[in-house]
């Protein structure tokens, strides 16, 4: 067939959408010289002229100099395109953005110091006789758990077809309603949680009676325990260091682990256990303290040997991370 007759065969089947005769005739052509095929032929791509070494290094000045600068405001600056700062940045430089994180404060070198050095030192211990350290060791926390606590956004994904509406879900604040628990526990579980209802304080002759029925409930649950020597662990609360309260830890016959500062990524109840409580309270509604106070004697109930074990054992790996970041705080 002639190109004209091809046109116009094309026409009749296509209508509106016939290409134009410019490029029929150019398919004509190509297939009379030998072709085949419709598919494009693999041609090399032009020469990148943008990821030369000058424009990488050119990109890389502008975020270190602004580490929250835009990818946009970066090709301003560098007269590059969008698309190639987005290759340089990712290909070349092995950068992403990325949220701050918060931490509990912004620690001096002092504080960093001190830091290792007492992870040093309870890491040299525990590696002495890791048995012997994860049998005597006992640890305690408080924290607030309320009435009521909404779900994450994260616990309240659904799945959904691509033609249903996305799901809504409105903001909800923590109830007012709440209870303090002091947790006290070790890595066969829980030995004694102690509540103290909203508006009450810890004071430091409360906190030292809560050490004498401590020893008291070691003696009845964990029998040979205050022989071998309680490794009592304690973060640096007001009310933990008291006078009063050390002398209730010291006549109890416990011997302290330190514990730095500003350090609640050391501590498991912080790093470990108080999370998973709170994940599996939240969106459960409870009436009043009591059923509250149920809802977390249950999920501590439910909890195997293992999961208690776990949580200590984690202080090795985050004391040995503490050292390697110079005392810096350990993320997970």
């Amino acid at each position: 067939m002639s190109t004209k007759d091809i046109h116009s065969d094309l026409v009749e089947t296509l209508g509106d959408s016939t290409p134009p005769y410019s490029t029929v005739a150019r398919w004509a052509k190509e297939f009379k010289l030998g072709r085949t095929s419709t598919e494009d032929e693999h041609r090399e791509g032009r020469p990148s002229t943008s990821l030369t070494e000058e424009n990488v290094k050119k990109v890389e000045e502008v975020v270190l100099e602004d580490r929250r600068v835009t990818i946009r405001q970066v090709a301003e600056v560098t007269g590059l395109s969008y698309g190639n700062i987005q290759r340089i940045l990712a290909n070349e430089l092995h950068m992403r953005k990325v949220s701050a994180r918060w931490v509990p404060k912004m620690l001096n070198d002092e504080q960093k110091k001190k830091r290792v050095d007492m992870s040093r030192a309870n890491l040299e211990k525990f590696k002495a006789d890791k048995d012997n350290f994860l049998s005597r060791f006992v640890t305690m926390d408080e924290t607030w758990v309320h009435h009521f606590d909404p779900e994450t956004k994260q616990q309240s994904m659904t799945w959904k077809r691509s033609d249903e509406p996305t799901p809504k879900k409105f903001k909800v604040s923590s109830s007012a309603g709440k209870v303090m628990a002091s947790v006290f526990w070790d890595a066969e579980g829980i030995i004694m949680v102690d509540y103290l209802e909203k508006g009450a304080t810890i004071t430091g002759s409360y906190y030292a009676e809560q050490i004498r029925r401590l020893r008291e409930a070691i003696k009845e649950k964990r029998r040979g325990k205050l022989r071998a020597g309680v490794l009592f662990h304690q973060d640096n609360a007001p009310t933990h260091k008291a006078a009063i309260a050390m002398t209730a830890i010291q006549e109890a016959g416990f011997e302290l682990v330190e514990h730095p500062p500003y350090s609640p990524d050391l501590a498991p109840s912080d790093f470990y256990l108080f999370p998973r409580l709170k994940e599996h309270l939240r969106g459960k509604k409870f009436d009043d303290d009591s059923d509250l106070m149920a809802a977390v004697e249950d999920f501590f109930e439910s909890q195997d040997k293992d999961f208690f074990s776990k949580g200590i054992l984690g202080l090795e790996k985050r004391w040995t991370k503490c050292i390697d970041l110079l005392g810096d705080y350990v993320e997970k």
